[in-house]
């Protein structure tokens, strides 16, 4: 295992929708609702979406339900 540096730790991994909705396994079309909604907030740079990795999987978390 390759150490990391303390600025790779602190820098904020960015995803595409593609990989967001692969993560999900959800539509493309489904990641773009959830950014237009306000629910996944998502940085846009030219005319494509990032998303944080972090606010990917606060949103995880805040919809996690315990099942039974």
């Amino acid at each position: 295992m390759i150490p990391l540096a303390h600025d790779e730790l602190s820098t904020p991994r960015y995803l595409t929708v593609r990989e967001v909705a692969g993560t999900l396994r959800v539509s493309n079309m489904t990641v773009y609702r959830l950014i237009n909604a306000g629910e996944l907030p998502a940085v846009r740079i030219g005319k494509s979406f990032r998303l944080r990795q972090d606010d990917v999987d606060r949103y995880l978390a805040s919809r996690y339900t315990q099942a039974g």
